[in-house]
């Protein structure tokens, strides 16, 4: 018998020999003759009662002993096929093949130069990281989570479709982010844009073009999920909304992993806390293992299922938003940072008529205009500071000064701040 492992390249002969050793009736046998002519194309046509049906099986004890013998391909399959990450914060990181498809995209691949932190590597010698590097590990800690979920309340039927989508949702939850993050969303976007863009979107958008380019819809049918009707899915998990009536109230939970608006403890957080206090030298005592090990799903008044703790944890969920805050006043919105970024973002704006790139049908775009042309946006990154200063143009002489100045930490200058009054809704 041939390996499980290279079964995407057996041939129909293999694959007859493997199916008579599941004793599955010679009758049901000949029909799968020369309709199944490989073993990724057995998988992906003959996975469900109702596939099988229309080539012609009807038996159902054979229906029931291909499906698994398919799903023993698949598991043996994932477990040889598998990649293993080093991660500075996580340690040893062990992902499904399908997310390693995924992330071996140029759509995914950008995020290595994408600063996690935009301007606060200007302050923080350290804050050197990238998305590309947080956006593994919050898919990692997903993939914990939900899988000690899965194993400890076998109650709630968490299956193996639910937890390939968490992965996937908290894989490509950042992959919308324009150059330096945040002040691509926050500062650069909104003088061109009259509605409010959020990166959130833009990642879904991002990832739809990201399967169609890369051919990826047979690759997700090989691990059991269906792109078109699975995709809505994904999008509610990664945006941590619930638009029609994907998941019932009992797997509402699912929305409280990746991007939790209930009561903001996500995976996502757990993951840049972690990362940007290693950057950053800032001790972090919250721990995400002891979180998870915690959590448990139960009904409440609402009448939803949503994660929950033991009261001795408050302790520990307080230390997630203490440390939090702590960022935001030491990092996040430092002074020099936000100087920096409003001086990039200038240099921006005003080489933003004048710096094009390539979108789709080879159609020159500017940074404003690539939040809707994914050729485009996936070309974009930080790597665009880099075309100003090189580039030999009077035109662009503004935005290399103002570059040049930043560098030179000759910055705007602090003058003060005042709180506006609030505003009756």
């Amino acid at each position: 018998m041939a390996s499980l492992v290279s079964f995407m390249d057996w041939n129909e002969e293999t694959l007859i020999d493997y199916l008579k050793s599941k004793d599955i009736n010679h009758e049901s046998l000949e029909k799968l003759k020369g309709k199944c002519s490989t073993g990724k194309k057995f998988v992906i046509s003959c996975d469900s009662w109702e596939k099988l049906q229309i080539l012609g099986i009807s038996r159902q004890d054979d229906v029931e002993k291909i499906v698994k013998a398919i799903q023993e391909l698949r598991r043996n399959y994932v477990i040889g096929t598998s990649k293993i990450f080093q991660d500075p914060i996580h340690g040893t990181i062990e992902l499904h093949p399908l997310l390693v498809s995924i992330i071996d995209t140029p759509q995914f691949q950008r995020l290595r130069d994408i600063k996690q932190l935009g301007g606060v590597y200007y302050v923080y010698p350290g804050a050197s990281h990238n998305r590309f590097e947080h956006s593994i590990g919050v898919c990692y800690i997903a993939g914990e989570f939900i899988e000690s979920l899965q194993y400890r309340q076998p109650e709630l039927e968490i299956n193996d479709c639910d937890v390939l989508c968490i992965k996937i949702a908290a894989l490509c939850h950042d992959i919308g982010h324009g150059p330096f993050s945040h002040l691509f969303q926050d500062l650069f976007i909104p003088n061109f844009c009259k509605t409010k863009w959020k990166h959130e979107e833009c990642s879904f958008k991002l990832l739809e073009h990201l399967v169609k380019q890369n051919d990826l819809e047979d690759t997700f049918k090989l691990y059991g999920l269906e792109w078109e009707t699975n995709k809505t899915v994904i999008k509610e998990l990664m945006m941590g909304v619930q638009v029609g009536q994907t998941y019932d109230e009992k797997k509402y939970f699912l929305y409280e992993i990746v991007a939790n608006h209930d009561y903001n403890v996500d995976v996502d957080k757990m993951d840049y806390l972690a990362r940007d206090c290693h950057g950053l030298g800032i001790e972090m005592k919250f721990c995400w293992k002891r979180y998870i090990k915690f959590a448990r799903v139960i009904k409440a008044k609402d009448g939803k299922h949503h994660i929950c703790l033991r009261e001795k944890m408050f302790r520990e969920v307080y230390e997630l938003f203490h440390i939090r805050d702590t960022l935001f006043r030491n990092a996040y919105q430092h002074k020099t940072k936000r100087a920096v970024e409003i001086m990039i973002c200038d240099a921006l704006v005003k080489a933003n008529d004048k710096i094009f790139i390539r979108g789709e049908k080879g159609k020159q775009k500017k940074m404003s205009e690539a939040i809707n042309d994914m050729y485009a946006f996936t070309n974009l990154t930080d790597s665009v500071i880099g075309r100003i200063r090189s580039t030999p143009s009077e035109e662009l002489e503004e935005s290399q000064k103002l570059l040049e100045r930043a560098e030179k930490r000759k910055l705007y200058k602090f003058i003060g701040h005042t709180k506006s009054k609030p505003q009756k809704v």
